[in-house]
């Protein structure tokens, strides 16, 4: 039997499923809803963000496959983008038409495991975590495989090295020690208040809940049959009523609006009896809070981070980061200061908890820096805003190499472009032009326009419009190689 279960261990196709749907609000101003944090590179020993990362530190586990990926249609293109970056072609890119929570996330991601006769194990991630010891990671993740084959719903505990109020906390059956990495899960426990915390991180029956599990789909199916048959009806037609676009599967929207929003912690782990936890300790941080970045961050002999223009005379354990403009710092001490170009954030490094609560207050005024940056994303690049008023408006556009926007035309505006790095097509009316560096063209009101990167090299124009009305719905589109 033994045997048996050893080369099932060795044949187990590993998935990896990746939940990339957050706003990452409590990393405001860099994260916004638009493009949050888990897009981001906040690593300064890498090049790539934290989705990428999630990927790319499981290199080398035995049959690992591509991975399942679950975001929201706003940020699908970057997720495609960053994927592609990495060499990376999802098994699937599932869309959910709003946030309900892990649960269902995990209940999707199952199913569409499950729908051509497969049974691997699921690895489920959240796609904004850091792992330093990746090697570790692995060797845990290893032990996982192992349960996880035999039919048990794992878990992995990270070992508390101080009394966090802001994490959940895991209690074992058993004593976690060097001879003993892993146990029967006896509860959980939702964020303790202080003096609880106190006591966990002296006993070591209790480990922070990293939100990193690993099962059978089949098994994990039937918990979830069991103990949330309504969720898991809902989430199966979901799937079943939904469409492909593109690379991405819609679910869909009218099934999912009545999905129970629910932890997959609460769901199933809190009820099953087939749970086990494993301990790991490989520098793990959920990068929650500027100051989980600060503690990550390389420092000066004063406990400083300096990222971009800073100039500092007398500062001590700051994280100071600049964007774009000159940050000049005197004498300050514990403080968070983000500058970008639209917004700036200053608050005590122990309070960065409650940047959540701000982001939350701007939304509530419909204040937009909440959830919109100064650049935005598209399928085929990003602009920026650089200025504007009523009636006129200039951007920077970046088209990628290869790539096209909509062909398309405005009813209140007419715009002016002009080249400053790189070669672009433009189809104006029945006319194609090309336009290379420092020349321009003029777009006006009513007349069909489409604009190419025909190169393998970055595109960048400044676009300045000018109309009666200048919103971003201003588009009819005629042909969209992206299916808007």
């Amino acid at each position: 039997m033994e045997n048996k279960i050893e080369q099932f261990i060795t044949e187990a196709e590993i998935v990896p499923v990746i939940l990339s749907g957050g706003s990452g609000s409590r990393l405001w101003p860099l994260s916004r809803s638009s493009f949050p944090k888990q897009y981001l590179n906040l690593d300064e020993n890498n090049k790539y963000s934290l989705l990428q990362n999630t990927y790319l530190r499981l290199k080398g586990i035995k049959n690992l496959r591509n991975p399942i990926i679950i975001s929201n249609a706003e940020q699908r293109f970057i997720v495609a983008e960053q994927m592609r970056e990495i060499q990376v072609a999802p098994k699937s890119i599932l869309l959910e038409p709003t946030g309900k929570n892990t649960a269902p996330a995990i209940a999707l991601a199952t199913l569409k495991a499950l729908e051509k006769g497969e049974d691997p194990v699921l690895l489920i991630l959240s796609s904004d975590h850091k792992i330093a010891d990746e090697e570790n990671f692995k060797k845990v993740l290893e032990k996982g495989i192992e349960f996880a084959s035999k039919g048990e719903l794992v878990t992995f505990g990270i070992i508390p090295y101080s009394p966090k109020t802001c994490y959940g906390y895991i209690e074992s059956f058993d004593e976690l020690s060097i001879n003993n990495s892993s146990s029967k899960i006896k509860k959980f426990i939702e964020k303790p208040n202080l003096e609880l915390a106190l006591n966990f991180i002296k006993d070591r029956h209790y480990l922070w809940n990293s939100g990193i599990f690993m099962f059978k789909a089949s098994v994990v199916l039937k918990e979830l049959e069991k103990f949330e048959p309504k969720l898991t009806k809902t989430c199966k037609d979901s799937l079943k009523n939904g469409v492909f676009d593109l690379d991405f599967f819609r679910v869909n929207e009218e099934n999912f609006r009545s999905c129970p929003n629910i932890p997959f912690d609460i769901a199933v782990m809190e009820k099953t009896n087939i749970g086990r936890v494993i301990k790991f300790d490989a520098g793990w941080d959920d990068i929650g809070s500027w100051q989980s970045i600060w503690n990550n961050s390389n420092k000066d002999k004063n406990g400083n981070t300096l990222k971009g223009k800073i100039i500092n005379q007398n500062s001590k354990n700051c994280y100071l980061r600049s964007e774009g403009r000159l940050i000049a710092a005197i004498d300050l001490n514990d403080l968070i200061v983000i500058e970008t170009q639209d917004a700036i954030l200053i608050s005590d490094k122990n309070s960065t908890q409650r940047v959540k609560d701000l982001v939350a207050e701007l939304n509530k005024r419909n204040i937009p820096e909440g959830k919109e940056g100064n650049k935005t994303f598209r399928p085929w690049g990003s602009f920026t805003n650089i200025e504007n008023d009523q009636t006129w408006q200039v951007k920077k556009l970046e088209v990628k190499p290869f790539s096209s926007i909509s062909l398309q035309k405005h009813e209140y505006r007419s715009e002016h472009w002009v080249v400053v790095r790189g070669t672009a097509k433009v189809q104006l009316n029945e006319k194609t032009k090309y336009l290379k560096s420092n020349q321009s063209i003029y777009i006006p009101v009513g007349a069909k326009h489409r604009l190419t990167n025909p190169s393998k090299e970055p595109l960048i124009l400044i676009e300045i419009q000018s109309g009666e009305y200048i919103g971003e719905d201003d588009i009819i589109r005629f042909e969209d190689n992206y299916g808007r």
